[in-house]
């Protein structure tokens, strides 16, 4: 292939990148893609509001440009109302399991936040890409959530249950067979 072709691949390919996002940029990026977007204040500073899974969500801009009304980026957040104590293991097993979004437990709200970061430069594809692994994260949050009774019952079974000596198992090689199960000649 020649420069010439290689350069007009490069050009037929090439796709915008967005380096900063401003807050109605954002929110017709997610209008597009089908969420309602509500803009609305809070401590001096604009973010969005929406739902997802019949669950509220806040989109809270970070690191502002100096100068502009542009960001480099955003936090995605969905806090949750907890009624009852919750097993102990529920905010570590989610953060142990998930690698995108973190789960915190802050006074009686569980909040689940995931940052998104546009510095450097990103297509309008991948912030398209990150709301959808958003939705997706906030379906295995809520079925986390259902299965919170079932992790209550785990834990306070094995608090429960008798501590039983383990029981001594002789070995294949203690019985004198060969540790690979094999001979070799």
């Amino acid at each position: 292939m020649s420069d010439k072709d290689t350069n007009a691949l490069k050009t037929n390919t090439a796709v915008a990148l967005i380096e900063t996002v401003e807050v109605d940029q954002l929110a017709d990026i997610l209008k597009a893609s089908g969420y309602r977007v509500t803009p609305a204040e809070q401590n001096g500073r604009t973010q969005l509001m929406s739902a997802s899974q019949g669950v509220g969500f806040a989109v809270r801009f970070g690191n502002a440009v100096p100068g502009t009304d542009a960001y480099i980026d955003y936090t995605l957040s969905c806090a949750v109302q907890v009624q009852g104590e919750l097993p102990v293991d529920l905010v570590p097993s989610w953060n142990r399991t998930k690698r995108f979004a973190r789960l915190s437990a802050q006074a009686q709200f569980l909040v689940l936040e995931m940052d998104v970061i546009v510095g450097g430069g990103v297509a309008e594809r991948h912030l398209r890409s990150m709301t959808e692994l958003w939705d997706r994260l906030i379906q295995e949050f809520l079925l986390h959530l259902r299965n919170r009774p079932a992790m209550a019952a785990a834990e306070q079974a094995a608090v429960l249950a008798p501590i039983v000596p383990e029981a001594h198992v002789e070995s294949d090689r203690d019985a004198g067979a060969d540790p690979v199960g094999a001979t070799m000649q």
